[in-house]
């Protein structure tokens, strides 16, 4: 091909590709085929309605209108790849109007086929019905079961005896939920609940009967001390190991109070080989449902007037373990007080606020009878040189 050849080409061909502008693309205004409904098979408030989808091969999206019964109109959507649609939202047995109509690619909508069908019970009854409220340290603790593994609101009003009423959200999709009432005094109160789901229908607030919380108090630590043979060396510096106890919270306006401990890692073999233990023998038998760690607050040569606090040297997650002998370790849990910071650094208020106010933990549940206690540290926020931790508490039943 010579070059006048190639330019004439050229241009014949930007020719026929100017000439071809949108106007001369025609929109796809055809509406896709109905599809047909096979069956309807009721659930716990809602449905799932099995179909055929029609033979177009450019089919988008089924949506299904309907009122739920809070009265509002509202819509689910199913992709193209399945043949079935789940309808939520119902309360009670009473019929349902849903219309069905599929999309394709260019918006258009199919034909409206309805469908009516009977929903069956809520589960959120079944979910009330199933509740159980016993009284615990400090609170009480309210289980359930939740086979359709949906979340549920589980809205709790406390009332005390002189008529003063609270009321406490608890929150779960597990199949067993169990959640604790916390910060109440040992005294009797009337429990009553409601169970709400996540379209905003309820159960009737019920009355679960009055329950006593039983006392909760703060253990004492007098009597503690340290099982060196089995501890992390956190004697370095101004810190030590037993400051962990010693009732008095590292502040960031001074270091005269140095209530923390110092691991470093060149008194301990060189290197911080995680879990760093510290093993604690209380020389008495309690039981605990929940407990506060403190971190270290005094920023050596840090800006004035700044909390160490969610920097590289200080703790950041343990596990918690109790014995009876020393041998033989209990579990408590798995913790982490979490990395509140963001990208540059920054640190909300309130996590300044909480960590100076201690951060709570609460156990699954109490804990046995036990007189060795075991904090194993499984990270800081980055030192690979230093380990800072101030003070611990527990709570519970003291000196059983």
């Amino acid at each position: 091909m010579n070059k006048l050849t190639f330019l004439l080409a050229l241009a014949l061909a930007g020719f026929f590709i100017g000439s071809c502008d949108s106007s001369d693309i025609k929109e796809d205004t055809t509406a896709p085929g109905k599809l047909s409904v096979q069956s309807v098979t009721p659930t716990s408030g809602g449905g799932i309605i099995h179909y055929n989808l029609p033979a177009d091969n450019d089919i988008l999206f089924v949506r299904a209108d309907y009122i739920n019964a809070q009265g509002d109109e509202v819509y689910r959507v199913s992709s193209k790849e399945n043949d079935s649609i789940e309808i939520s939202g119902l309360i009670d047995t009473s019929p349902v109007t849903v219309n069905l109509s599929v999309f394709d690619t260019s918006q258009n909508q199919s034909e409206v086929v309805s469908v009516d069908f009977s929903p069956n019970r809520s589960f959120i009854f079944d979910v009330l019905e199933s509740l159980e409220i016993t009284s615990d340290l400090g609170g009480v603790r309210v289980n359930w079961t939740n086979d359709e593994e949906k979340t549920v609101f589980i809205y709790v009003s406390i009332t005390a005896s002189d008529g003063e009423e609270e009321i406490r959200i608890l929150s779960s999709s597990n199949q067993n939920g169990a959640r604790f009432v916390r910060g109440l005094a040992a005294e009797e109160r009337n429990f009553s609940i409601k169970v709400e789901d996540f379209d905003g229908n309820s159960t009737p607030d019920t009355d679960f009967g009055n329950y006593t919380p039983l006392f909760e108090e703060k253990i004492d630590k007098t009597s503690w001390r340290l099982v060196s043979n089995l501890s992390v060396n956190g004697d370095a510096w101004e810190g030590q190991t037993v400051n962990f106890w010693d009732d008095i919270v590292d502040t960031v306006s001074t270091n005269s109070d140095n209530s923390y401990f110092i691991i470093y890692r060149s008194l301990n073999g060189g290197v911080l080989r995680w879990p760093l233990d510290i093993v604690i023998d209380l020389n008495k038998t309690v039981k605990i449902n929940r407990f506060k760690v403190w971190q270290r607050a005094f920023w050596y040569n840090g800006p004035a007037n700044t909390a160490y606090y969610y920097q590289a040297e200080n703790l950041r997650s343990f596990d918690i373990y109790v014995s009876n002998d020393k041998v033989e370790w209990q579990l408590l849990g798995n913790f982490d007080i979490g990395d509140p910071s963001d990208g540059s650094g920054n640190i909300p208020d309130e996590k300044i606020d909480e960590a100076a106010q201690g951060h709570d933990f609460n156990l699954e549940e109490v804990s046995p009878e036990f007189r060795y206690f075991k904090f194993s540290i499984t990270a800081n926020y980055g030192s690979d040189t230093y380990v800072h931790g101030s003070e611990i508490s527990l709570f519970g039943v003291d000196n059983l």
